[in-house]
């Protein structure tokens, strides 16, 4: 295969990579310490979670944002 197109497929391997971690450590921690929902009353664990989830994900969107920053042309 041609570098830039191996470049390329490494690039999106990565993306994905990168969002299902994200998407697997939020579920998981959510789920498993019940921070996800809100049983009769909002708890500071919950908002923690949810500062937390809200946070990640704006890191992660700016990572993936520089990652793509330079599109390859082919």
């Amino acid at each position: 295969m041609e570098p830039e197109v191996v470049f390329f497929l490494k690039r999106v391997a990565l993306c994905i990579l990168l969002a299902f971690c994200w998407l697997a450590i939020n579920v998981i921690i959510g789920v498993r310490f019940d921070l996800a929902e809100v049983e009769g009353h909002l708890t500071i664990g919950n908002i923690l979670y949810y500062v937390w989830l809200v946070g990640s994900l704006m890191l992660l969107l700016f990572f993936l944002h520089r990652l793509w920053r330079e599109v390859p042309k082919f």
